[in-house]
């Protein structure tokens, strides 16, 4: 596939406030356990993807919806120190991800996503003035598919490159997957997406399939406890996960790898290359605590 890499990468998707505890284990139903570490960050899969192509390299705009409180204004900050064009709506309470973390990288994640953290249709307006100078727009689906759908819609019409990453099912769902160029989802996600339980590479197989048979030109689907399968037209590469030791925290590998893979694809990398690329990127988040990405090391291997 050919993606032209000079312009303004567009990223749609959740901002919150990211609590990460870092624990000796979890405690029974009564119980108490001592927390060693805790680090509050930037947050949410938009964020987080965010900063990874800042760190990359990349001149970076985020379409998200911020709170009007105080944590609004602290992560609105940490947007712009990470050098992040923010487009934010501001309204109601910041969204909160509580990350739990315990011995080799179990984990529990409590989420507080209000539904006024959400994109509206009216959202939109505050970057149509950003879309001629985009090349490439990435959507996290947790977002309401009209929403994603009429943004798509846009971009696809200018001939800005557009990726999705996670799962979607209902009205609306098909329409969208048929403007995207590059598709990546969990297994759970991978399911709603094509009515395929992932449970081998096999499947992973036959699940991209008809993803490229829709319209995708690269799909990258993960086999849950074994690695991510990159599938595209003539060809397609398997990377495993590195080894349980290596995971401190699995919190925002599928973000890395989401940034890692599309970063590659817009640099001129091939595809085999981009899906290396992009399970380093993941390995490299879920060997520290919380979702925040730290790829500046990667960013010599796009030229």
């Amino acid at each position: 596939m050919q993606m032209q890499g000079d312009g303004l990468v567009l990223v749609a998707g959740q901002v919150a406030r990211d609590l990460v505890l870092l624990t000796e284990g979890f405690p029974a139903d009564g119980g108490s356990t001592r927390v060693g570490e805790r680090r509050e960050l930037l947050g949410g899969k938009g964020a987080n993807q965010a900063v990874g192509w800042r760190q990359l390299g990349a001149e970076v705009a985020l379409l998200a919806v911020i709170g009007t409180d105080r944590e609004g204004d602290d992560l609105l900050g940490q947007l712009e120190a990470d050098g992040i064009r923010p487009v934010v709506a501001r309204r109601g309470t910041t969204g909160l991800l509580t990350d739990i973390v315990g011995p080799g990288g179990s984990r529990r994640l409590f989420e507080r996503v209000p539904e006024e953290s959400l994109l509206r249709p009216g959202d939109l307006a505050a970057v149509e003035h950003l879309l001629p100078e985009v090349d490439t727009l990435c959507l996290q689906l947790q977002q309401p598919l009209p929403v994603l759908f009429d943004l798509a819609r846009r971009a696809h019409d200018l001939g800005i490159a557009v990726a999705l990453d996670g799962g979607v099912s209902g009205p609306g769902a098909d329409e969208l997957l048929a403007l995207a160029s590059i598709v990546r989802a969990d297994a759970v996600e991978a399911e709603q997406l094509t009515g395929f339980g992932i449970a081998s590479p096999a499947d992973a197989r036959a699940a991209a399939k008809t993803l490229l048979d829709r319209g995708a030109d690269v799909v990258a689907l993960t086999v849950g406890g074994e690695g991510d399968l990159v599938v595209w037209p003539g060809g397609e590469r398997f990377v495993a996960f590195g080894t349980d030791e290596t995971v401190v925290d699995p919190t925002g590998a599928g973000d890395a790898f989401s940034v890692g893979l599309v970063a590659g694809l817009r640099a001129g990398l091939a595809p085999e290359d981009a899906a290396s690329l992009a399970a380093d990127a993941a390995r490299s988040t879920v060997a520290r605590p919380g979702g925040r990405p730290d790829l500046t090391a990667l960013r010599e291997r796009l030229g």
